[in-house]
């Protein structure tokens, strides 16, 4: 017989019935029966009761031991008493007479519950996060995790790509986030940088001529933790290919997103692949008041403003001449909602930095409200209609500078979709965002830069780039988003040095600058490049959404808290004087004067 099992905690069944078994793993829970002792035995795989009486010589051992010690039992396959059955178990037929038991290891008190669910702070779930693993919500977000990124390695080498590890240890980069930086020890006062994304490397992959790469790949960016967002690192399924365009690209990773979904959803309704909804960037910004869409909520943002255009409604009459714009959210059948109602959604716009959110109400079609009692039931009617809403339907308003009213407009939509309980469940629904801007106008610097992946092939090539308003440029950028979460951005890459520097350029770096900036690439590409595009979509937003997690921290194995401490390993720590000087750094206090 084995040392230690001869089946898992999920194997036994009503045929094991009878036969001799060893068992090993942790006392998930206990209970006393009147000198009858059940314990719940709990592996990786699932559970077995265990029952043992006292003829039993392991009932004082198992009745001393707390729970998660770790045992191995021997004993007996007996068939439940009827009545006693469990059919939420798939052991659940049978129980386990313990005749002999080991103690492997013994547990002290626990900080923590392993069994049941509670809610238990963060502080101490992650300070304790092997026992936080061994709960069955986060030990079934991590096997999902585990199957998922097998699924969509399995897919994209269907697809014709090959998976390539690209470098750890490169340069920092002065795009993008903050680098997490690595001091040489053999290069004094140097250091390398942890990759933010492979993003180079895999362009000049390209360059090199491979065609299709892929990996499922770590990235670093010191970053302020959100909930769809873990500060330090994360994964994502990171690849390029050559010669494509922008169709392309779609038509090879929509089969691998869809398919996982689909895969691992529960039944749930998938966009399938070819049928991804393509939104231009302007499009969503006005109907969604976001480039990160939830298809699932029905309601649609519309502008309105030209019905404030010289009316009697002074405040928005006034706004709109000055250039701003008011937009519009419907609240359907919300005829007997009482005001209480319209005035939360104001002050929770208030409580959102903003001046407020008007509305207006309507009951059979009587307007009610301070924006009808300002702007007349005739104005009213003519907003309806072009919304496109019933005589029930009330609506927000949001004013303002467009930027500013957009975001409230969109922010109020799912507001208002939440509330009202019309956000589609069970489905994911996916999304392209393009035609992004590859220009947008600094305020704080009062210059053009980037909008968005300077490395973008701006959409017209250098025929826009010498002719256009830098600001009316699009570029061949897209977003990948699913359910509101974006799980990516990409683009069909800039692979033209000349495109690149006239680019560069309007956004005010030198030819200098470019080459000291991006050596490796700018370098490569003068030696012959083809044209070439990718995307990078997020493992750990794809399995928060598969897993139904509000938190992608939910679905990490070791994750970091939201001030980017490990408190399991107590890190970031600090180091010897020995270490710092291998290293020749020298750590400044805070309060010490900086040089001049």
């Amino acid at each position: 017989m084995h040392a230690f099992r001869t089946h898992t905690c999920a194997d036994l069944r009503a045929s094991d019935v009878g036969s001799n078994v060893r068992l090993s793993g942790w006392i998930h829970r206990k209970r006393d029966h009147g000198g009858v002792l059940f314990v719940d035995l709990r592996d990786h795989y699932g559970l077995t009761q265990i029952v043992c009486d006292a003829d039993s010589p392991a009932l004082p051992i198992l009745d001393s031991l707390r729970v998660e010690s770790v045992v191995t039992i021997d004993g007996e396959v007996k068939a439940r008493a009827e009545g006693t059955t469990n059919a939420k178990l798939p052991t659940g037929d049978i129980e386990v007479f313990a005749r002999t038991v080991e103690i492997q290891s013994k547990a002290d008190e626990l900080p923590m519950p392993v069994a049941g669910e509670q809610d238990y702070p963060e502080e101490i779930r992650l300070k304790y996060r092997y026992l936080d693993l061994r709960r069955d919500r986060l030990h079934a977000n991590i096997m999902l995790r585990s199957k998922v990124i097998a699924s969509i390695r399995r897919r994209m080498i269907d697809q014709g790509f090959t998976e390539f590890q690209t470098p750890i240890l490169t340069a920092s980069s002065p795009e993008g986030a903050r680098d997490y930086l690595v001091p040489s020890r053999v290069h004094p006062g140097k250091f390398y940088a942890l990759p933010q994304a492979p993003q180079m490397f895999k362009q000049l992959l390209m360059v090199a001529g491979f065609d299709r790469y892929f990996q499922i790949a770590p990235c670093f960016r010191d970053e302020d933790a959100r909930a769809d967002r873990s500060p330090g690192e994360f994964y994502q399924l990171d690849f390029e290919m050559s010669f494509v365009t922008q169709d392309d690209v779609f038509n090879a990773i929509e089969p691998v997103l869809s398919g996982v979904f689909a895969e691992f959803a529960g039944g749930n309704y998938v966009t399938p692949a070819g049928e991804f909804p393509r939104i231009p960037y302007k499009e969503a910004m006005l109907k969604y008041g976001s480039d990160k869409p939830d298809l699932r909520n029905p309601l649609i943002v519309h502008d309105v403003g030209e019905h404030f255009a010289g009316s009697g409604f002074g405040l928005f009459a006034g706004m709109v001449e000055k250039g701003m714009v008011v937009r519009a959210v419907a609240a359907p059948a919300t005829a007997e909602k009482s005001r209480k109602f319209f005035d939360e959604m104001n002050d929770w716009a208030r409580q959102e930095g903003f001046a407020g959110l008007g509305y207006a109400t309507s009951k059979g079609g009587e307007w009610g409200g301070p924006i009808a009692k300002n702007h007349g039931a005739e104005g009213m009617d003519r907003i309806a209609e072009q919304m496109g809403i019933g005589p029930d339907d009330g609506i927000f308003f949001a004013a303002g500078p467009e930027a500013q009213a957009a975001r409230l407009a969109g922010l109020a939509r799912t507001r208002v979709a939440e509330q009202l309980g019309l956000i589609e469940q069970g489905a994911f629904r996916f999304c392209w965002i393009v035609d992004f801007p590859m220009f947008e106008y600094d305020e704080d610097a009062k210059k053009v830069d980037f909008s968005h992946n300077p490395f973008s092939m701006p959409q017209g090539g250098m025929e826009a780039l010498e002719t256009k308003d830098p600001l009316d440029i699009l570029a061949w950028q897209y977003d990948i988003v699913c359910n509101g979460v974006e799980l990516s951005s990409g683009a069909i890459r800039n692979h033209r040095p000349d495109i690149m520097y006239k680019a560069f350029e309007i956004a005010g770096y030198s030819r200098e600058d470019v080459d000291t900036s991006f050596p490796g690439m700018i370098g490569a590409f003068k030696y012959g490049a083809p044209p070439h595009g990718g995307s990078a979509p997020g493992i750990d937003r794809i399995v928060m959404l598969l897993a139904n997690e509000p938190n992608i921290r939910e679905v990490i194995l070791f994750p970091m808290n939201q001030r980017a401490e490990d408190l399991m390993m107590n890190a970031p720590a600090p180091v010897t004087m020995k270490q710092l000087r291998e290293l020749s750094i020298r750590v400044v206090a805070d309060s010490e004067p900086e040089a001049n």
